[in-house]
């Protein structure tokens, strides 16, 4: 399957306004990984399926979410992000998901993780 997993064009066009609408640690992720984070590519507001990622990774087959307070106090919207990560999981993708609260520095290491799970270590 393609990276963009069928998405339609209107998915395009919507991913298109909301990279130029970013929130401010989406910009401030993005600036941490746009230049190839430990050599693997991100892409931001990327469409797949029905769906939008905030950040991707083809190569690690890697999601990264960053989820305002209406993800933790909306049910209709937890419920959406429930199923949505159900579905990138049935694609065999890994998401991680976040508060727009939570430090930079963390998130940066949990992809370095999965970066190390996807490369291990040459040492025994």
């Amino acid at each position: 399957m393609d990276m963009f997993y069928g998405a339609l064009p209107e998915i395009f066009s919507k991913a298109k306004s909301l990279r130029s609408n970013s929130t401010q640690t989406e910009n401030l992720i993005w600036v941490l990984v746009k230049d190839r984070f430990n050599n693997f590519k991100f892409r931001r507001q990327h469409p797949m399926g029905p769906y939008i990622a905030d950040f991707y990774c083809h190569k690690l087959k890697l999601v990264i979410e960053l989820d305002g307070k209406h993800h933790f106090e909306n049910e209709t919207q937890r419920a959406y992000d429930i199923q949505r990560d159900a579905d990138m999981k049935n694609w065999g993708i890994t998401v991680l998901r976040y508060s727009n609260h939570t430090n930079p520095q963390n998130i940066l290491k949990d992809i370095e993780d999965i970066i190390n799970k996807y490369r291990p270590s040459p040492w025994p």
